[in-house]
């Protein structure tokens, strides 16, 4: 799919647990690097939200385990925009090893905070649409 955006981690071994894999709060350090790259390709940073007086915010997020990631291991982390009706929006994200095998999948609800208000914007899609250079990498 033209709207999925994809990058490649090498697992650390600071990052295990006592059991020898990846803690699961490292999971979502994951995904967040993930759509920060994600954003990065689109053209879009920090001081580009800043200046355009809004940031993205997570709501929500829920992890499915499949498989096991282990210290050397590499993991591909996709990111993928879903726009609907409303102040929220989905990101869905596949976590799967160099070698094709599923690892797990993280769903997060996401919003677009105005950060004069300190509220969601209404239209979120719009407002990244607006200071994205390249907005068809966020899938709009």
């Amino acid at each position: 799919m033209s709207d999925v955006f994809q990058i490649r981690i090498g697992v650390r071994g600071y990052e295990l647990d006592i059991q020898g894999h990846v803690n699961q709060a490292v999971y979502i350090q994951y995904g967040e690097h993930s759509r920060w790259e994600c954003f990065h390709a689109a053209g879009i940073n920090a001081n580009v939200l800043v200046e355009a007086g809004v940031g993205p915010v997570v709501l929500e997020t829920t992890i499915r385990y499949l498989k096991e990631l282990r210290d050397g291991d590499e993991v591909d982390v996709t990111c993928r925009f879903v726009w609907g009706e409303g102040k929220t929006f989905q990101v869905e994200q596949d976590y799967t090893r160099a070698d094709g095998t599923p690892v797990a999948k993280l769903t997060s609800i996401c919003g677009v905070l105005d950060r004069a208000t300190r509220r969601l914007a209404p239209d979120p899609a719009a407002r990244l649409r607006a200071v994205a250079a390249d907005p068809a990498i966020l899938g709009l």
